[in-house]
């Protein structure tokens, strides 16, 4: 459901659940995805993911023209189903994992910033969906 104060982005990928979980929230694994562009990159990510423990992404344009930190702190964690947080500016974000068989359904639902356009924000985060897909599906399990 979407509203004007929330935006859902989902995506299904030709993973199961345990991998597609790892490769979301292991650092290693964040620094190749975690971008909505080729021309981008995540050189730094922590995550400490436990209820209360909090994540950071640096993500950069690899032309050095510009950067910024994406961070926030965990509200509610499931293994393999359900992860919550609020980002550094107060708002929440909900990441659904379901299982279906082979495939993992991954629906991401956020609070909308006034600074942007509704349209431009949720092609952004499906964007950075969209990397998270093919680097999942691409590589092997490390």
């Amino acid at each position: 459901m979407e509203t004007a104060n929330q935006i859902t982005v989902e995506t299904t990928v030709n993973a199961p659940v345990e991998k597609v979980w790892k490769y979301w929230t292991e650092p290693q694994h964040i620094t190749k995805w975690s971008f909505a562009s080729d021309d981008w990159h995540a050189p730094i990510a922590e995550n400490d993911l436990s209820v209360g423990g909090k994540f950071l992404t640096r993500m950069e344009a690899k032309d050095g023209s510009f950067g910024f930190d994406f961070g926030g702190v965990y509200d509610e964690i499931r293994m393999n189903e359900f992860i919550s947080y609020t980002l550094g500016d107060g708002r929440k974000v909900a990441i659904t994992f379901i299982s279906q068989e082979n495939d993992t359904k991954v629906i991401e639902t956020f609070d909308a910033e006034t600074a942007n356009p509704i349209e431009m924000q949720k092609a952004g985060w499906q964007s950075f969906l969209d990397n998270f897909k093919k680097y999942s599906e691409i590589t092997k399990e490390v």
